[in-house]
């Protein structure tokens, strides 16, 4: 029997912003096939060094892993948004320093998830819903370090990556500046649920999905 598993942080742990709605799990149970189960091990405020901790509880028969990470690691850099600098090239070089920060982590991470040898697919950063126009550009902006992070690793590895920022383009898929709502977790869900549902090859291919 299939067993999907989920990984990460509160992208997909969003019981608690969904104001009584479907959280993500949920919606990912009631879109699988017939004799398949879902776990949620993803826990809210998770960063990617708690990934391998995770893993721990990772079900004996699990058959897919998802993971979603690297929100909570952006959100606690964010402070340099406000910082202060000199010239350009300080503030290109303190982007350069989280990348390479984020790298580390984020390769430990995604080892960790390989080591079972299951059918792993990656999740990209969403760019959220910031009320402030020129806090949202710039964040956006910055997430761009973290998510070519994401990307390359996950190309590096050939494997699938939902990129999160064209799965939650709209206002209304958000139930604050960085959750996701029900509509937001809906999609997120049937993302998933449409790649590991379907009969796929083997490949040693990278790709992205964005819807």
């Amino acid at each position: 029997m299939p067993h999907l598993v989920l990984l990460g942080d509160s992208i997909f742990d969003n019981l608690a912003y969904t104001s009584g709605g479907p959280d993500v799990i949920s919606q990912v149970r009631g879109l699988l096939p017939a004799g398949w189960q879902a776990s949620l091990l993803a826990v809210d405020g998770a960063t990617t060094d708690d990934v391998p901790r995770q893993l721990v509880s990772l079900p004996r028969d699990a058959s897919h892993l998802v993971l979603s990470a690297g929100g909570n690691d952006a959100l606690m850099s964010s402070r340099l948004l406000d910082g202060a600098v000199d010239h350009v090239a300080q503030a290109v070089s303190s982007l350069a320093d989280l990348s390479q920060e984020f790298e580390k982590k984020y390769r430990h991470a995604v080892a960790a998830c390989l080591q079972p040898k299951l059918p792993l697919i990656l999740c990209t950063i969403y760019n959220g819903n910031f009320p402030n126009s020129n806090f949202q550009r710039l964040a956006s902006t910055a997430l761009m370090v973290f998510n070519d992070v994401i990307l390359r690793v996950g190309i590096e590895f050939g494997l699938t990556m939902i990129d999160l920022r064209f799965v939650c383009p709209s206002p209304e898929d958000y139930a604050n500046p960085i959750e996701p709502s029900s509509v937001g977790g809906a999609k997120i869900a049937r993302c998933i649920v449409s790649l590991v549902s379907a009969d796929q090859k083997e490949s040693a291919c990278a790709r992205i999905v964005i819807r």
